[in-house]
C-alpha cells in the first residue's frame, strides 16, 4: 500500500527534496571561509560530548541592532559538587511578596474580566525552548542582555517560583491542556518522530477553548505533541494555522531534523498539514519572527488574536552543527572565550530581538493595549555538555530533564495593561499547567468549564492582575516510574527521590556568567541597575512600553533586579558536605525551597515526620496517574521511506485515515 501510494505522489515534490536534500549537504561542508570549527566542550561528568560547525552567515530577512555584553566574562565553568570547595556568589534571600511599583488606578474589571469595550484581550504566548534560567540579565546575570524580554518582564510580573516538567513534551502538554502529564500519561521523556503516539484526542486543549468564543488561533514553530497521524497535529487541535516543524528540533537553516541514525534524518518544515520549502535557509528564529508579524498586520481585528510563537530556540540542532547563530550575532559576544556559550548567547539575543520585532508590530497595529503577553520556557537550561548546549541555571542545582530546581524552575512572565500590580516579582508558587484557566479567566471565560473536564490547573488570575495570594500551595514535580524518579513540593518543602543519567547531573553547574569576586572590585553580583534600564528603555519593546506610559523608573527597577536575583544562602552552603544526599542510593532529600532554593541543606535525617508527610503526598498523587504512554519507535516512520521527510506515515499506511482531514 506504501508503495502505490508514493508513487502516486508528485514528481515534483520528490524533486524539491532531492535539491533539498543535496543543498543541506551542501550547506554542512561550506568553504572554511564562512565556517568555524565548534569544539563542544563536554563536561567532566557527562558522556554526551559531541562537536558540530558554526554556519555561514545567511541573508536574514530582520533588521538587528546589536548589543554588546554587559561586563567582560570570566570564562570560568563554575562547577559545584560535594567534593568541590568552591563556593558561589551569595547572599541571604528575601523571599517575601514585594511591590516596586505604584501603578495607576486602571479600569482592569470589565465585563467579566474581557479587556476594552466588547473585544476579548488578545494573547500572545511566547515559547523559549531550553532556555536557562540564569541567561536572561532581567535575573540578574550580565552576560547575556535581553532588553526586549526585560522591558516586559520590568513592567509587568516576574515569576521567580514558577515552574514547568523537566522535559519539553510534558511541559507542553500541560501548558495546552491544564493537566499534569501523570494525568495524560505523557510524563516520560518525549515524543519521537517515530513513536506512534500523540497527545491523547479526548483532551480539549488551550485553542479550542479559545476558538469556543471567536478567537483566530495560530501556532508558528515547534509543536512535539505527536504527528504519526494527521488527527494529531496542530491544525486538527484547535489552530487555525500552522507553520512550523513537527518534530522537537532541526537545524536552524536547512530545516533537517535528525534523531538517532542516518535513516532517522528529514526534512520537518510545514505550512499546515502541507510540507514547505518556502524561506528554505533562513534563520528559524527569524522565520518565526516575520511569520508571527505577518499574522498581527493581515489579523481581522474584529476578533480577538490567539497567537503562539513556539521557537526553536535555543535548543541544540542536529549533531553535526548543534549551536547555530548568524555569525554577526556570534561577533558581538567576543568578550565570551568559551565558544559553545558564545554562540549559545548569540542565539538568545536572536530570540531576544524577535520579542521586541513582534512587540512593537502588535503596538503600531494598535493591539498592543489590548494583550496579554505571556514569555515561558519550557523546562530548566541544558548546561554545558548536555545535549551538546551551553545554558546556565546559576546557581540553581541540575539541568534539564532533572526534577532539581535547574530542571524545573523556569523563566516566566506575563505583561499587559490590565495588570493592575505591574512591575513587580511575585515569589508565589505557579506551574505551567495553571495557564490554560489562567488565560481562560484573564479573557472573559469562566474557567469553571474547564474544571469540569478535569484539569489539574488553578487559575491564577486575580493573584497576578491584583497582587491577592496564590490559589496554589502545591505541586507536584514529576513521579516517572520509567526513570524511577519522583518530587512533590507542599508549601516551601520539596522532596526528591530517584534520579536520571545515574547522577551524572546532579549537581552545581555554570557559566555564572557574574565577574568572579575574587578577581573584581565591583559592588553587583548582578548587572548593574543602571545598564539594565538604558538597555530595555532603548528596546523596540521598551520603546513600546513607554509609549503606554508604563516603564517603571531605573530605580524601581534596581529594586525589582534585587528581588528577582535567587542568592544562595551562605550558611546552607558551608553545611552543604554534612547534609548532603545521595539520590542514586535510592535516599529521599528534603529541602527547604525558600530558605535553600540552591538545595545545599537536606534535612531528610532532620525532619523524617516531614519526610513522611511528603511521602504521603507523593502516593496521593501515585494513585491518580495514568499509564505511561510512549511507544516503542516504529521503523516504518523513518523519513528514509518518505523521502527523507518527516511526515504522518500512518495515515499513508491506513488507507481509511489518509482519506481524512482530521
Amino acid at each position: 500500500m506504501r508503495e502505490i501510494i508514493m508513487e502516486s505522489l508528485s514528481k515534483s515534490v520528490v524533486l524539491t527534496v532531492g535539491i533539498l536534500v543535496s543543498a543541506s549537504l551542501s550547506l554542512h561542508v561550506a568553504s572554511n571561509s564562512h565556517n568555524v570549527l565548534l569544539n563542544s566542550v563536554a563536561s567532566s561528568s557527562s558522556s554526551l560530548s559531541s562537536s558540530g560547525r558554526l554556519e555561514s552567515t545567511s541573508n536574514d530577512s530582520i533588521t538587528t541592532t546589536f548589543t554588546p555584553v554587559f561586563v567582560e566574562d570570566t570564562t570560568t565553568t563554575v562547577v559545584y559538587d560535594d567534593e568541590s570547595d568552591s563556593q558561589p556568589q551569595s547572599t541571604t534571600s528575601e523571599d517575601a511578596e514585594v511591590f516596586v511599583h505604584e501603578t495607576t488606578e486602571q479600569t482592569n474589571a470589565k465585563e467579566e474580566g474581557t479587556g476594552t469595550e466588547n473585544q476579548r484581550p488578545n494573547v500572545i504566548l511566547i515559547i523559549a525552548d531550553d532556555l536557562g534560567f540564569n541567561d536572561v540579565s532581567f535575573h540578574g546575570s550580565p552576560q547575556i542582555p535581553t532588553p526586549n524580554i526585560d522591558a516586559l518582564a520590568f513592567s509587568g510580573v516576574i515569576f521567580n517560583s514558577y515552574y514547568v516538567s523537566p522535559i519539553c513534551t510534558p511541559s507542553r502538554t500541560a501548558l495546552f491542556s491544564g493537566r499534569h502529564p501523570i494525568h495524560t500519561g505523557m510524563q516520560h521523556n518525549v515524543i519521537f518522530g517515530t513513536t506512534p503516539y500523540g497527545f491523547p484526542l479526548e483532551h480539549k486543549i488551550l485553542p479550542e477553548y479559545l476558538k469556543d468564543v471567536g478567537y483566530s488561533t495560530h501556532l508558528i514553530g515547534k509543536w512535539h505533541l505527536g504527528h504519526f497521524q494527521r488527527k494529531y497535529t496542530p491544525t486538527c487541535r484547535g489552530f487555525d494555522s500552522f507553520y512550523g516543524h513537527w518534530t522537537g528540533h532541526k537545524d536552524y537553516y536547512d530545516n533537517m531534523a535528525q534523531e538517532s541514525g542516518p535513516q532517522a534524518w528529514g526534512y520537518d518544515m510545514r505550512r499546515d498539514l502541507a510540507t514547505t520549502y518556502e524561506n528554505f535557509g533562513v534563520y528559524s528564529t527569524d522565520l518565526y519572527t516575520d511569520e508571527a508579524n505577518s499574522i498581527i498586520r493581515s489579523h481581522n481585528k474584529s476578533n480577538p488574536l490567539f497567537l503562539t510563537i513556539s521557537h526553536t530556540a535555543v535548543h541544540s540542532a542536529n549533531p553535526y552543527q548543534l549551536l547555530q547563530a548568524p555569525k554577526q550575532n556570534i561577533d558581538g559576544f567576543s568578550k565570551i572565550e568559551n565558544l559553545p556559550r558564545r554562540i549559545y548567547a548569540a542565539m538568545v539575543q536572536k530570540l531576544d530581538e524577535s520579542v521586541g520585532s513582534v512587540i512593537q508590530t502588535l503596538h503600531k497595529e494598535g493591539m498592543l493595549e489590548n494583550s496579554i503577553i505571556m514569555f515561558t520556557t519550557d523546562n530548566g537550561g541544558p548546561a554545558e555538555g548536555f545535549n551538546g548546549n551551553a545554558a546556565s541555571n546559576w546557581p540553581l542545582r541540575g539541568v534539564k530533564n532533572t526534577l532539581w530546581e535547574g530542571g524545573t524552575r523556569a523563566v516566566g512572565l506575563m505583561w499587559s495593561p490590565l495588570i493592575t500590580a505591574a512591575a513587580r516579582v511575585s515569589n508565589q508558587l505557579i506551574h505551567i499547567q495553571d495557564w490554560l484557566p489562567t488565560i481562560l479567566s484573564a479573557v472573559g471565560v469562566n474557567p469553571s468549564k474547564a474544571v469540569g473536564d478535569g484539569i489539574d490547573g488553578l487559575d491564577m488570575w486575580d493573584s497576578i492582575r491584583l497582587g491577592l495570594k496564590s490559589p496554589r500551595t502545591e505541586l507536584l514535580h514529576n513521579i516517572d516510574d520509567l526513570y524511577g524518579n519522583e518530587a512533590v513540593r507542599v508549601g516551601p518543602w520539596k522532596l526528591l527521590h530517584g534520579t536520571t543519567y545515574n547522577g551524572k547531573w546532579d549537581g552545581w553547574y555554570g557559566p555564572s556568567g557574574r565577574p568572579n569576586p575574587k578577581s573584581s572590585s565591583t559592588k553587583y553580583t548582578f548587572i548593574s541597575p543602571e545598564t539594565v534600564y538604558n538597555f530595555a528603555s532603548e528596546s523596540p519593546a521598551g520603546q513600546a512600553v513607554k509609549d503606554l506610559k508604563m516603564f517603571p523608573t531605573s530605580a524601581k527597577i534596581s529594586d525589582i533586579l534585587q528581588l528577582s536575583n535567587v542568592k544562595c544562602n551562605e550558611t546552607m552552603l558551608m553545611r552543604k558536605r554534612k547534609t548532603s544526599c545521595s539520590l542514586i542510593k535510592g535516599e529521599y532529600c528534603l529541602y527547604n525551597i525558600e530558605e535553600d532554593p540552591c538545595e545545599f541543606n537536606n534535612l531528610a535525617h532532620e525532619m523524617p515526620d516531614m519526610v513522611e508527610a511528603l511521602k504521603g503526598a507523593l502516593g496521593k498523587y501515585r494513585k491518580s496517574a495514568v499509564p505511561i504512554r510512549n511507544k516503542p519507535k516504529d521503523e516504518r516512520g523513518m523519513p528514509v521511506h518518505w523521502n527523507h521527510t518527516w511526515t504522518n506515515w500512518v495515515d499513508f499506511l491506513e488507507e481509511s485515515d489518509y482519506k481524512h482531514e482530521c
